[in-house]
């Protein structure tokens, strides 16, 4: 075993190892994914390995959606007992453990850091890869390509010719809608509460009409990129757990963002990776019943239905543009760069 070279023991940082490359190079099977159908950042590589035709390369583990552990994430993640006790969570395939931490403790005994998923796992040389879900997000789509059918090597989510626009809208999208919708559900004052919803809406607002400029059917247009992957995982919970559980409910997607909606109706009905990747169970269940302190009485509700609705307008030019005209979303919209 023995940390690998991409991880330093001395930190809580995670590991940042790149597929191919000397230390882990392309190999089909060599490598085992560990995911939380529930988390938005696993389901960003989950997402790819099923876009990519990656689900004969990379097997997976799939831990229950609860419980959680304490404040402090310990024990964090649990397995089954069996493939049957929870669906669509499996048991540890690589070592039978019972808590994914201990998979973390077989590359580094002494790690501080935060048991997450996404965690990618090097069989052969047993340690593990990287558990970074951004960074696999931008190789992951290229790392098997000398490996792969013409078609499926040509799917290229970081493409030259939007690598610009796809810069530019990064951060912004990680800052203000990824992670800024737990810093709404997890605020511990209402001025917190309301300095973070608000800005969770001025980006959407922003979204909404960066969407209608390009013309659908994805973010940037006609190509799908790394940049509907990473607002897929969040929007596709949005509706579903966010403007309830974590009072995200100045206004709803598929109400209040027609294309927001048409895009994200879209995407899951038209890109197949994209529904099989979804699991609405695992989604909801993992927010209701492992937040305490949230929903004390772990109570799952059983809208909105359905999940996603159908019916994608081809025509993007016949969509209202939509927004939340609240005042202050209004205003930090207006703070967000055009692209």
């Amino acid at each position: 075993m023995g940390s690998s070279k991409v991880h330093d023991p001395a930190t809580a940082d995670g590991w940042h190892g790149v597929i191919p490359s000397e230390q882990f190079p392309a190999e089909k099977g060599r490598y085992h994914l560990y995911i939380g159908l529930f988390c938005p950042y696993a389901h960003r590589a989950n997402f790819v390995r099923h876009l990519k035709g990656l689900t004969e390369f990379i097997d997976i583990s799939v831990v229950k959606p609860y419980p959680k552990g304490d404040a402090n994430g310990w024990p964090g993640w649990r397995f089954p007992g069996s493939d049957d006790e929870y669906p669509g969570a499996t048991v540890d395939k690589l070592f039978g453990e019972d808590y994914l931490h201990k998979v973390y403790f077989r590359d580094d005994p002494a790690y501080k850091g935060r048991y997450s998923v996404p965690l990618l796992w090097d069989k052969k040389a047993g340690v593990a890869v990287n558990n970074e879900s951004a960074e696999l997000l931008r190789w992951l789509p290229t790392a098997f390509n000398e490996l792969l059918s013409p078609e499926l090597a040509s799917i290229d989510l970081y493409p030259v010719h939007l690598r610009a626009k796809i810069d530019a809208l990064t951060p912004w999208i990680q800052s203000d809608v990824n992670t800024r919708v737990y810093k709404a559900g997890f605020a511990p004052s209402q001025e917190v509460y309301d300095e973070n919803v608000v800005v969770v809406f001025g980006a959407l607002n922003k979204l909404e009409k960066i969407i209608a400029k390009h013309g659908g059917p994805f973010v940037l247009g006609k190509d799908f990129t790394e940049v509907d992957i990473r607002l897929y995982a969040t929007l596709v919970r949005f509706d579903t757990v966010y403007v309830q559980h974590f009072k995200c409910n100045l206004g709803t997607i598929r109400h209040d963002y027609p294309v927001l909606h048409n895009w994200l109706k879209g995407v899951y009905w038209d890109v197949e990776a994209a529904r099989a990747s979804t699991d609405f169970k695992h989604i909801k269940e993992n927010y209701t019943k492992s937040h305490g302190d949230i929903n004390p009485k772990a109570i799952t509700p059983l809208g909105p239905f359905p999940d996603i609705e159908e019916g994608v307008e081809r025509d993007w030019s016949k969509l209202r543009i939509g927004g939340v005209l609240h005042p202050a979303v209004l205003e930090y919209e207006a703070s967000l760069p055009d692209v």
